[in-house]
């Protein structure tokens, strides 16, 4: 799932996100973990908040997103903060992820992995995550909960205005799957125009989640509530997880 025209719309409508925070919590994990620096993959970058935020806390890293909007957004920013060049910007699908070598660690935040489903697809790019990520590499990601999808999202319709555009949100879940399917309707109001942008995503089981980790070489090392960064709850809408890699990808064809 790529974000188009809503790309231009999604700093607006995500304008609530507490990044400082999300920032704190990720490099303390990070650095818990003993990456300080080096290279790192935002894995869904988006419009780059955190990407950047990174990056001037002294990562090299990489921006992926499959989104040319997302990423046309974040270079803007850059340049903005004379950051240009700083960021390597890729478009890529992350089932499909090809990067230059390993990596020391990666992040993906505000749902990511959830737009990547259906299960063999969310494996899929933990397998691609784990294949470029060096022993002792720390993985940190986050994820909306069945929770959130059943209860907070479910049918539900949100309206957003601002004053150049309004954005209409409708959610639609579906029990069997677990699988909440939403339509995005935007209507630019000097100009008239109006876009329509569908795209679905899919929660799993926690014990899902961990289980595919340690298939591919991850050992989780913390899973917090995504929100306030405590103690996971039942009503928790969002899991962020810390998983740290037990192994290169050489060693694990040594052992075959």
């Amino acid at each position: 799932m790529a974000y188009h025209e809503f790309a231009y719309f999604y700093d607006e409508f995500n304008g609530a996100a507490d990044y400082d925070a999300l920032f704190v919590y990720v490099t303390n994990q990070l650095r818990e973990h003993g990456i300080r620096d080096g290279i790192l993959a935002d894995l869904g970058c988006g419009t780059g908040e955190l990407t950047l935020m990174l990056a001037q806390a002294g990562y090299d890293v990489i921006g992926i997103d499959l989104s040319e909007e997302m990423l046309s957004v974040l270079r803007e920013k850059a340049e903005e903060l004379g950051m240009t060049g700083r960021v390597l910007l890729l478009c890529q699908d992350l089932v499909q992820l090809d990067l230059y070598g390993t990596i020391r660690a990666a992040v993906s935040t505000f749902d990511t992995f959830n737009h990547i489903g259906p299960l063999e697809n969310f494996e899929k790019a933990i397998r691609k995550a784990a294949f470029f990520m060096e022993k002792g590499g720390v993985f940190v990601f986050d994820l909306n909960t069945p929770y959130k999808h059943r209860t907070l999202l479910g049918d539900q319709t949100y309206t957003f205005e601002e004053d150049d555009a309004v954005c209409r949100w409708s959610n639609h879940y579906d029990a069997a799957t677990g699988r909440v399917d939403l339509s995005v309707a935007i209507h630019y109001k000097e100009t008239g125009e109006d876009f329509l942008e569908e795209f679905s995503e899919y929660s799993y089981p926690l014990q899902t989640v961990t289980a595919l980790l340690e298939k591919y070489g991850f050992s989780v090392a913390r899973v917090a509530d995504g929100e306030d960064f405590g103690a996971v709850r039942d009503d928790s809408p969002r899991w962020i997880i810390t998983a740290v890699k037990q192994y290169t990808q050489e060693e694990k064809q040594s052992d075959e």
